[in-house]
């Protein structure tokens, strides 16, 4: 079920959105002070090819104060933009009975676009 439901997401606006990710975390890694949140985009994009059966984790150990820090200047930079967006199309979505395991994956891709810093995906 997962690898069906990965190809429909990846049919249905997955890989243009997992492109635009990666070309993000590109252009972030450009810049030494980027390399950090290009990693991170390089991570969400990742999870956005393909999002069934894989979970989002706060990695223990990590929660330290320079990842409050980058999850700060991420929020600021553009995180809260991102999570906004993943948050409209999962409700969209949760309005349809059939687009409901895609509004789930939106939701976990919100999670992890709001803060990405002391998260690891499994």
């Amino acid at each position: 079920m997962n690898l069906i439901g990965n190809i429909i997401w990846l049919i249905f606006g997955g890989f243009i959105v997992a492109i635009e990710y990666f070309i993000a975390g590109f252009v972030l890694c450009v810049t030494i002070i980027g390399i950090p949140f290009g990693i991170q985009c390089f991570k969400i994009g990742i999870l956005t090819l393909m999002p069934f059966g894989r979970e989002v984790r706060e990695v223990p150990g990590q929660t330290g104060c320079l990842s409050t820090i980058f999850n700060i200047i991420w929020i600021f930079i553009g995180g809260i933009w991102i999570a906004l967006t993943h948050l409209v199309f999962g409700i969209l979505l949760a309005i349809t009975i059939i687009g409901l395991p895609f509004a789930k994956q939106h939701f976990k891709l919100m999670s992890l676009s709001f803060t990405p810093f002391g998260k690891d995906i499994y």
